[in-house]
């Protein structure tokens, strides 16, 4: 069995206490990166070239959890949100609706809502991770707003449920429910010939993979396996190196693994606090967002930089990013 690489991170790059970062993406144009507190709604960007002195915050309406840049157009960017996907202008902060999730019957009580979460599907439910596939399709997860608590099982039992589904926005922005019944959907990428996708349901502690084709977007669902799976904390976010090596979150676990094509561990990546959710590539250096600390009292060594943005240099480039690809003006 070959040796683990070992990489660790002593400080943060941007001390924020964000009370759930997500979604480190690289403005490669710019050379800055944005990413989001889904739950304190905001959108954070810093000019990587100026360093962590140029960070601007900026309050949002709705929560966002994952971005895209858009083929063609430098000046927005485009989301997945609340209510479901936008397009934000990078500067101003002005957003417009492209495609709702949610139709008019799951935007009536059904009486599924719990105090503070929603008497319908579309005010209990949030947008989470994403990606955009080869052909400029925008697959977003949509979970059920709330508390995630991993290690609490009573909580995970009362909150966590099986209304998340995987969206797909098409270039014509035709909306598709991919899968459905899954609990927390999570990291997306595909292998570099683009023929495997994975797809990360964190609660299940497994990525699993599954045949694709680029050309229709379609998944064999029924021929779906675990590519990995996680020994202690769950998988969250994740990002891939030119290598077509994973670079998965282990949340709750205070880690960073990076995964080869057969699934196993060859390096990882340790961090001062517990609960990371996602990392992303800026050439060869890593960002990684996390989220304030779930159980404090348990762990209080990991509230000192919960909810920071950390980066390392790993030595290896990030897999180019897909843009979004809008067949239609929006």
């Amino acid at each position: 069995m070959s040796e683990v690489k070992k990489y660790k991170i002593e400080e943060p790059y941007l001390h924020l206490q964000c009370s759930l970062g997500e979604a480190p993406f690289w403005e490669k144009s710019r050379d800055s990166l944005r990413f989001v507190d889904i739950v304190k709604k905001k959108l954070h960007t810093v000019n990587l070239t100026e360093g962590p002195s140029s960070h601007k915050e900026l309050d949002l309406e709705y929560s966002i959890g994952t971005t895209a840049d858009i083929d063609g157009n430098d000046d927005e960017f485009v989301f997945g949100g609340k209510l479901g996907y936008g397009i934000m202008h990078r500067d101003t902060g002005k957003i417009r609706w492209i495609k709702k999730m949610w139709n008019d019957d799951e935007r009536k009580d059904d009486g599924g809502g719990k105090p503070g979460v929603g008497k319908n599907r579309e005010e209990r439910m949030r947008s989470n991770d994403g990606a955009v596939d080869s052909e400029g399709r925008y697959w977003v997860g949509a979970m059920r707003y709330g508390p995630t608590f991993f290690n609490d099982p009573a909580v995970v039992g009362s909150n966590v449920t099986d209304e998340g589904i995987v969206f797909r926005l098409d270039n014509d922005l035709s909306l598709h429910r991919v899968i459905e019944g899954v609990s927390i959907p999570n990291g997306t990428s595909w292998t570099l010939d683009n023929k495997t996708i994975y797809l990360t349901d964190s609660p299940s502690g497994t990525i699993k993979s599954y045949p694709y084709d680029p050309q229709t977007g379609k998944i064999a669902l029924s021929e779906g396996k675990v590519f990995f799976k996680v020994e202690k904390g769950v998988p969250d976010g994740h990002c891939q190196d030119e290598e077509g090596y994973l670079w998965v979150a282990n949340h709750g676990n205070g880690k960073v693994f990076r995964v080869n094509p057969q699934g196993k561990i060859v390096a990882e990546i340790e961090l001062p606090t517990r609960c990371v959710t996602c990392p992303g590539f800026c050439g060869t250096e890593l960002f990684i967002t996390s989220m304030e600390e779930e159980d404090p009292e348990t762990y209080p060594w990991s509230t000192k930089y919960q909810g920071a943005l950390f980066r390392i240099d790993v030595g290896v480039r990030g897999s180019p990013l897909h843009k979004f690809k809008m067949a239609v003006n929006a």
